[in-house]
């Protein structure tokens, strides 16, 4: 068992990263309005680095209505065009409108389903999996599960959410615990996600 306890790598880039990765990152989240929040910044992402979106985050939060799902939902032209004029968001339009068509699917599958986060653990059975990773490499990009994650919601009509983002949305939602054994976090982590699979989502 490794004694040497360090964050994950990527985690130490910045003060920025390493604050997100030791008090959200991987923590099991059954919260609508937080995994709303983090569908918007994780389509938001693609291509770009994760700093670039936590540095913008505020500005998010302003423009989304604190990630109100039903508000972004009913958002028109003149939203799109107050977001574009922001350099505080990732000014791209089809990222921006994607996120709008998103939120009406978020509520479609939130109404359908009891709650958004009932039908995103049922990929996992409720119960977070577990990396057991000792070195970042191992990490995958992508896996099965976030695949047909993407697929099923392609198919609702999301967009922007391809299985390497949606891989990464499991992983910041705590549906995976990819934090490395060596870190800190992992034990938090797995601890939580064990509280998680004994007390069923839905309950």
């Amino acid at each position: 068992m490794d004694t040497e306890q360090k964050p994950c790598g990527w985690a130490m880039q910045s003060d920025l990263e390493r604050q997100y990765h030791d008090s959200e990152w991987g923590v099991p989240c059954i919260d609508d309005q937080r995994l709303f929040e983090f569908l918007v910044l994780e389509s938001a992402q693609a291509g770009l680095s994760w700093r670039t979106v936590l540095q913008k985050r505020e500005a998010y939060r302003h423009h989304y209505a604190q990630f109100d799902a039903s508000r972004v939902a009913g958002f028109a032209g003149s939203d799109v065009q107050r977001m574009l004029a922001d350099p505080g968001l990732i000014r791209n339009r089809a990222k921006i409108e994607a996120s709008i068509a998103n939120a009406r699917v978020f509520l479609e599958l939130q109404s359908r389903h009891g709650s958004f986060a009932n039908y995103l653990w049922a990929f996992v059975d409720g119960e977070p999996v577990v990396g057991h990773w000792t070195e970042m490499s191992q990490v995958p990009a992508q896996t099965d599960v976030s695949v047909r994650l993407s697929k099923a919601l392609k198919k609702a009509g999301m967009r922007f959410f391809g299985p390497t983002i949606a891989y990464a949305y499991m992983q910041s939602m705590g549906l995976v615990n990819d934090h490395l054994r060596s870190c800190p976090c992992f034990e938090k982590c797995t601890h939580l996600g064990a509280k998680m699979a004994a007390s069923p989502v839905d309950d």
